[in-house]
């Protein structure tokens, strides 16, 4: 093909997240043709892995499209699509993945109601809300897009509802008529609502960040309405960040100082939207995906500066083993770079004892954030990896049939052991994957 020039390129990542997917994936496939005949140098990819990417169908600055060329370009050997309450842009990043030669799994991340467990009334793993938890569904057969689209719309019909109650309340709270947000007309264009994706409270900051900066420009005057008008607490770093108005990532380091301190004011409890989890569980089931309960963990200092210190599962860690055991959740997803390594090793322990299968990934829903996770690298966590292949071998596997996934009655009779089918469904998803790639 002729040689683009760095201008040439520069347009086509731009149009990776255009609002039309065909524009979008036009623009990756001319992206992966100069990547093929050496017109741009594509990164060696390592061994690093991420099953746990946002897009702008929940919350990011990413579409599928752009979410694989950015895997693509830091290196990852496969890459994982993870939206909150929205599975709209599943197709176009396996599409994205065949098209570039990156190995691909998806899920849904998705809160669920506890009330009915042990759990109740606890703080589990959402900060904004007792006895309600993020759990992910990860690696859904491609022949169940359509149905998890439909479970999901009435659930996203009701987040809206609450949506705008929130959108009020937080003006209520700012009580400046030059603040004061439209749902409609503020926050919805934001979003890909009308595409089925989800609006979350990351919109509604996202809005309030956008309309700040309006009024005050960015710089020292904006930190000192922050910090004196409306008594936010800024984290040394998010301060340091917000002072410097040559910040690339200055409205997301805005909207994370928001999420960190502003949405206790005007969040307002989910209900309908979020399913009783045994009834989530049972729909997990019947699609044939596998469920993973989001390990979180205490925080003492957010990594990302969204989240303020709290303490989560570690207090009764045992016990929540015990529950999500029992309640039939056949896996655990964390993120190695977000806790210590004594944290995470009660983790391990844990998902031994119980024989839950343990993946991992890091959310991304910020440019400020790095696709890779370099703590994969060490020996401790390096399972992980496999286990990542292991869950692109199932997806590919219950695509075709269900009766072939990793968790079904037929395969746990033929491999009884997890460390058996975590090997046997690893080599399925390497040589697969090599396979389609031509590899």
């Amino acid at each position: 093909m002729p040689r683009m020039n760095p201008e040439q390129f520069g347009s086509r990542i731009e149009a990776l997240n255009d609002p039309q997917p065909a524009a979008r994936l036009q623009a990756l496939r001319q992206l992966s043709e100069a990547l093929r005949s050496g017109a741009l140098k594509r990164p060696p990819a390592g061994e690093d892995v991420n099953n746990h990417i946002h897009t702008f169908y929940s919350f990011s600055p990413y579409s599928p499209a752009n979410a694989v060329w950015m895997s693509v370009m830091s290196g990852l050997a496969t890459a994982g699509i993870m939206d909150h309450d929205s599975i709209s842009g599943a197709a176009e990043f396996i599409a994205a993945g065949r098209q570039i030669g990156l190995a691909t799994t998806i899920g849904v991340e998705c809160r669920c109601d506890f009330s009915s467990t042990p759990l109740a009334g606890r703080r589990i793993n959402n900060p904004d809300q007792l006895g309600v938890a993020y759990i992910a569904l990860h690696g859904i057969p491609h022949t169940r897009i359509e149905e998890v689209r439909e479970y999901f719309r009435p659930l996203q019909e009701a987040r809206n509802e609450r949506n705008r109650r929130m959108v009020w309340r937080l003006n209520d709270y700012l009580g400046r008529r030059e603040l004061s947000l439209d749902f409609e007309a503020d926050v919805l264009p934001l979003s890909r609502s009308s595409e089925q994706g989800t609006v979350t409270e990351r919109h509604i900051l996202y809005a309030l960040a956008v309309r700040m900066i309006e009024l005050h420009g960015r710089g020292r005057p904006l930190v000192r309405f922050l910090e004196r008008d409306l008594r936010l607490a800024l984290a040394s770093r998010v301060r340091r960040y917000l002072l410097d108005r040559d910040n690339p990532y200055y409205i997301y380091d805005l909207l994370g100082a928001f999420k960190s301190d502003l949405v206790a004011r005007f969040y307002l409890e989910a209900g309908p939207e979020c399913p009783e989890v045994s009834e989530l569980l049972a729909f997990n089931r019947r699609i044939g995906a596998i469920a993973a309960y989001a390990y979180l963990g205490d925080i003492t200092e957010s990594v990302t500066g969204d989240k303020r210190a709290q303490s989560f599962e570690d207090g009764y860690l045992e016990e929540l083993f015990d529950t999500i055991t029992v309640l039939g959740f056949q896996a655990v997803t964390y993120m190695p770079n977000r806790n210590k390594p004594e944290q995470l090793a009660r983790v391990q322990a844990l998902c031994a004892r119980h024989s839950l299968f343990q993946i991992s990934g890091v959310d991304i829903n910020s440019p400020r954030q790095s696709f890779t996770c370099s703590e994969l690298r060490l020996p401790q966590y390096r399972h992980l990896i496999r286990a990542t292949w292991a869950l692109i071998g199932h997806e590919l596997e219950s695509t075709e049939d269900p009766e072939r996934g990793m968790f079904s009655p037929q395969t746990l009779l033929r491999h009884r052991s997890l460390e058996e089918r975590i090997t046997v469904f690893a080599e399925i998803g390497r040589k697969r994957s090599e396979a389609g790639f031509g590899g």
